[in-house]
């Protein structure tokens, strides 16, 4: 489950993955993670599918702004673009998302980001951390996504879930 990057910032942070030699630049689209990639028995995806839908419905649509970069350097060869607003939002929606059916630990603390580069050269993810330090843009979330793994390794969207929750006071 993921919050989608719309246009026109997806294609700028696919080109930078791919400029910084990502193989993934191709095969995962620029989101914030919900729930990382979590293997479920297929008779269990309708159950899945009504809880998070459920989820979606508590939880009003709200605004991200992606500003500046980071890295998780020393401990994954990663650097990202900073989720500077929308942290908690997207911090309740996936404490939600990875209850019931789809309870699982992880194996980090949740800190949503985007991420432009993922073990590649050094050289490549100091050069995305300066020259996006300056990116900024705010964009509404209206809906999260699931995705589903082809056999290619590709992801394609399974469904979308619409935020239809109550504002929050």
């Amino acid at each position: 489950m993921v919050v989608d990057i719309p246009e026109p910032w997806a294609q700028l942070l696919v080109n930078w993955r791919a400029k910084c030699g990502d193989p993934q630049a191709g095969v995962v689209p620029p989101h914030v993670t919900l729930l990382p990639p979590t293997e479920v028995a297929t008779a269990d995806r309708s159950l899945i599918s009504a809880h998070l839908a459920a989820v979606a419905r508590s939880h009003p649509p709200f605004e991200i702004r992606l500003q500046g970069t980071g890295t998780f350097r020393p401990v994954s060869e990663v650097v990202f673009v900073a989720v500077a607003a929308g942290v908690a939002d997207c911090a309740a929606i996936a404490t939600d998302v990875r209850s019931g059916p789809l309870a699982r630990p992880l194996s980090f603390p949740y800190h949503p980001h985007v991420t432009v580069a993922h073990d590649v050269p050094a050289e490549a993810l100091d050069m995305a951390a300066t020259e996006l330090a300056g990116l900024e843009c705010t964009f509404p979330v209206g809906h999260f996504t699931e995705f589903e793994q082809q056999s290619s390794g590709a992801w394609a969207v399974a469904r979308r879930h619409p935020l239809t929750g109550p504002p929050r006071a």
